[in-house]
């Protein structure tokens, strides 16, 4: 109990600064709002997708996907910045749970997103997008992109306390979500790709979840090489399966970064 309460600590101190620093969560939110308004309009006469409702449809998941994946470059920043300042050293100085500062970090980031993608619902709305799975599905949809969310955010908060410069942190994160969410099936078929590019973009954590997520908003799904694979044809699971294996590997090592870093 007294863990669990040390973490809602930090996780308020996280929601709380998003009320002194509004601009944190305005830039937040601008970024990925300008994300559907350019994919949509600059790229959405030039892809034909086959699908009802045309590039819209397919692109909304693509930048759900894109949009939670980046909470691991702000847990990233985030605890880089945390470690600079010298709070790593006063919170270790604090009769308090080793794990939590990690755990209430990367939980609060992960919950900015709720505002982010509702903000980008309501402006994927605006612009066509139109899902069709269903209240409930569409419901999971979210639930499952705020997990996968959470479990990127703790690659971010291993790579915040593993690098000693600030940039270097934003270089590392944006190395690792750059080439995840552009080498996907996020904005375009992967079938249209060298056939070797292929299978990395279809057993892609972000092309896994993007499947999954058109699959519950009502989109059919296009696998090329990797057509007929456990991925294509369970999407969900297999979502499910790299959430966990992330967290599995990160969460150890991520508070036993931090356990070194405040020691």
């Amino acid at each position: 109990m007294s863990a669990f309460q040390d973490t809602m600590v930090i996780t308020q101190r996280q929601l709380r600064l998003l009320t002194r620093v509004p601009e944190v969560l305005l830039f937040s939110t601008i970024q990925p709002i300008m994300f559907v308004l350019l994919f949509r309009y600059v790229f959405g006469g030039s892809i034909d997708t086959g699908q009802p409702g045309g590039y819209v449809q397919l692109l909304m998941p693509g930048i759900f996907v894109q949009t939670v994946a980046f909470t691991l470059a702000g847990t990233a920043s985030g605890l880089a910045e945390d470690m600079k300042k010298g709070l790593i050293d006063r919170f270790r100085s604090l009769p308090i749970s080793q794990s939590a500062l990690v755990v209430g970090r990367t939980l609060g980031d992960s919950l900015l997103n709720i505002v982010v993608l509702f903000a980008m619902g309501i402006t994927g709305w605006l612009v066509g997008w139109r899902p069709s799975g269903g209240a409930f599905n569409v419901f999971l949809g979210f639930a499952f992109l705020l997990g996968f969310g959470y479990a990127l955010s703790w690659i971010g908060a291993f790579v915040g306390l593993s690098a000693k410069d600030f940039r270097v942190v934003q270089n590392v994160s944006f190395l690792v979500t750059f080439p995840l969410t552009f080498l996907s099936n996020a904005f375009a078929p992967t079938t249209g790709m060298p056939r070797p590019l292929q299978y990395f973009a279809e057993w892609n954590p972000v092309s896994t979840m993007v499947a999954a997520c058109r699959e519950l908003f009502g989109l059919e799904n296009q696998f090329g090489a990797t057509a007929g694979s456990f991925p294509s044809e369970n999407p969900l699971i297999t979502s499910l399966i790299y959430m966990v294996l992330i967290m599995a590997v990160f969460v150890p090592l991520s508070v036993r970064k931090y356990r070194k870093a405040a020691g």
